[in-house]
């Protein structure tokens, strides 16, 4: 083996060095990109917690938004009803009026009918 010079075994010794150096480098490079994919994996599942906290909460409005509805037209199909009560009641009023209207002329024709007959 020839020997080496002084500058040759220096140059080597650097290159250890930098071999050395890009080695741990990239074990540092890998143990970020674990520690960013940990971290990704966690924010992955956060967003997910978080995005099914809000599917619920949007399902829960949405019933609650229903059951408002039903509670609405039932009020409607109630004041429908009352309604109908208060028409067929001023009907009954109306007929009742009419009725006695009725007899009264009945009443004054007879009593005008009487009238003539007497004179």
């Amino acid at each position: 083996m020839p020997e080496t010079g002084p500058l040759t075994r220096s140059m080597d010794k650097q290159f250890e060095n930098l071999f050395a150096m890009m080695a741990g480098l990239e074990q540092k490079m890998e143990a970020g990109q674990e520690e960013m994919r940990v971290a990704q994996a966690g924010l992955e599942q956060k967003m997910k917690a978080g995005q099914a906290g809000l599917e619920q909460k949007m399902k829960a409005g949405q019933e609650e938004m229903g059951s408002g509805q039903e509670r609405m037209e039932k009020g409607q199909e109630e004041m429908k009803g009352l309604i109908d009560e208060v028409k067929g009641e001023v009907q009954r009023k109306i007929d009742e009026v009419e009725e006695k209207v009725q007899m009264k002329i009945e009443d004054v024709k007879s009593e005008v009918k009487g009238k003539f007959e007497e004179v």
